[in-house]
């Protein structure tokens, strides 16, 4: 198919950017603990908001990291009983699985644009610092439309299909022949 290739370059530049979004958060977070902690060697107080701004990140480190792991295929996976299966049932089992996990990803999407739509709630972080809870709800029906793209990408996503005898026989052969004159 010739939209199949543009779409998987499509999944691996989302997984880029989901990568680079949830190591921005994780340095956030680290940057508003380290405010409060050098805050309270200076001051000897707390600052009272460094807590609750830091926490907002947690969701969007969660459910992105969620899509990373799918694309790189370090999702749950009963492989050891999988790969125990004939070859035609494995076909029927990967795509069972894939399939399942188009429908998570779809209600990901649903339900979590509803959420997204209906959260009118604002975190009060301080008096001067108010976020809406969209900025947190919103990563959910995202992280469904992304792991829809990471679909296209097919039975890459699901390690059943890895023969680990001849990866461990070219590991061997590799590492012999280096060490070889």
């Amino acid at each position: 198919m010739p939209l199949l290739q543009p779409l998987r370059r499509l999944s691996d530049a989302v997984n880029q950017v989901a990568i680079v979004t949830c190591v921005a958060c994780v340095l956030i977070m680290l940057g508003i603990s380290f405010t409060a902690f050098l805050y309270k060697l200076a001051t000897g107080s707390t600052l009272s908001w460094t807590y609750s701004l830091a926490r907002l990140f947690l969701p969007w480190i969660g459910f992105l990291s969620m899509t990373i792991s799918l694309r790189y295929g370090e999702h749950v996976a009963m492989t050891l009983l999988v790969r125990s299966l004939p070859r035609v049932l494995l076909q029927v089992a990967a795509g069972l699985c894939l399939g399942v996990i188009a429908l998570f990803a779809l209600m990901l999407v649903w339900y979590g644009w509803d959420y997204f739509q209906g959260a009118s709630q604002v975190y009060m972080v301080s008096d001067q610092i108010q976020i809406s809870a969209k900025f947190t709800a919103i990563v959910i029906p995202i992280s469904g439309v992304i792991i829809l793209l990471h679909l296209v990408q097919g039975f890459d996503l699901l390690e059943h299909f890895i023969d680990d005898e001849s990866t461990i026989d070219e590991l061997i052969e590799t590492a012999d022949g280096e060490h070889r004159p």
